[in-house]
């Protein structure tokens, strides 16, 4: 009987040991395993890889072509992920759209987003912010042959796209032309898509982005930024309001301000779309973490 109770002891801890093994608990199995590992979240690295969420239809900023990422978000997020102490095959890129920001934070889906994620009051009061790491200003793209669309009061009565969870459509409505009939698609290449046809009269987002559209080659001699910004968007880097990394973040950017990298960046990343970064506010000043 007591050679029988110390096997079973010993079989109730070896399975005790696989499952921990496993990262698993008894009572989790079966959890989301999209759940982020706590160790990704610790400030200086030290996990098996980080999740960063970037956007994937933003040509120069955050684009995928296959398995390949890139853009000026994915350069400054794989930088400041190396300080943290993740390698770049220690990355896990995920989508990141406009609407799914907030709750992808929230719910564990990534550790930090860089996707033209501008910091405002109202997303502090859910998630937290690093950076900013660049300064835009919102702008318009219209059709090449368009004089009459010199800034956003000109679109009363027009046709305008954006994208499902920016604020930008909303602002022109806002403060400039509560006529404005507004179209939200899910990305801004539909958005495009949209002006080309003659669907809307107007795309808007930020300056940085619309060039980036502008001078892809499909796109070319089509459309044109207007090239009258009329807002201040500050991108940050989106985190969990528990994060503790926001201090490694702002130094990582600072850091990389200082060796040449950040400016590196910005011209490989706009080069040929005729865009120049607004530079009484670039490179920006990171803000002290809350």
């Amino acid at each position: 009987m007591r050679t029988r109770h110390a096997g079973a002891a010993v079989l109730a801890a070896l399975t005790a040991l696989t499952l921990a093994a496993c990262g698993g608990d008894p009572d989790e199995i079966g959890a989301d395993s999209t759940t982020t590992n706590p160790e990704q979240t610790e400030g200086g690295g030290g996990g098996d890889s980080i999740t960063i969420g970037i956007k994937f239809d933003q040509p120069g900023l955050g684009y995928q072509d296959g398995s390949e990422y890139t853009g000026f978000d994915v350069d400054v997020a794989t930088y400041v992920a190396e300080k943290l102490g993740y390698s770049a095959d220690q990355i896990e890129w995920v989508e990141a759209p406009s609407a799914q920001r907030e709750t992808m934070l929230q719910t564990g889906q990534a550790d930090m987003i860089f996707a033209t994620y501008s910091i405002t009051d109202e997303r502090k009061e859910t998630v937290a912010f690093g950076g900013p790491y660049f300064v835009a200003g919102q702008d318009l793209l219209v059709a090449e042959d368009n004089t009459d669309i010199t800034g956003p009061e000109a679109l009363e009565g027009k046709n305008l796209c954006s994208v499902t969870g920016s604020t930008s459509a909303q602002r022109i409505k806002d403060e400039y032309a509560a006529g404005v009939q507004l179209l939200e698609r899910p990305g801004y290449a539909e958005c495009v898509t949209a002006l080309t046809a003659g669907q809307v009269d107007a795309v808007t987002t930020d300056d940085i982005i619309l060039a980036g559209l502008a001078a892809q080659p499909a796109n070319q001699g089509k459309v044109k930024v207007v090239g009258a910004p009329f807002s201040t968007e500050r991108y940050g880097v989106g985190l969990p309001q528990d994060s503790d990394m926001c201090e490694d973040i702002n130094a990582a950017i600072e850091e990389m301000i200082e060796d040449g990298s950040w400016e590196e960046a910005v011209t490989a990343n706009t080069e040929g779309t005729g865009y120049t970064p607004n530079s009484s506010e670039n490179p920006p000043t990171v803000d002290a973490c809350a």
